[in-house]
């Protein structure tokens, strides 16, 4: 279920995906809440291109990180790559 910042109140939470188009975004919000996970959502910029790289906005996904582990196994189980700290 999404959930504006306040809810989580000053905890830390983890990124486990970042959207780069509007339709995976809302694709993988409607996901994550019919696994009524709790997550947050964010627009941010990220660099993108491997000639040219530019910058970009996505959709940054966060979730506490006590469910983190099973987050990223079920967007993987559903054909989305978590994405990797560098």
């Amino acid at each position: 279920m999404r959930r504006e910042a306040e809810f989580f109140d000053q905890q830390e939470l983890s990124l486990v995906y970042i959207a780069k188009k509007l339709k995976e975004a809302l694709t993988l919000e409607e996901l994550l809440t019919r696994a009524e996970f709790e997550y947050l959502v964010e627009a941010d910029r990220y660099r993108g291109g491997v000639i040219f790289q530019t910058e970009r906005v996505g959709a940054f996904f966060y979730v506490v990180p006590t469910e983190e582990s099973r987050v990223r196994e079920f967007l993987a189980a559903n054909g989305y790559a978590p994405w990797q700290p560098a």
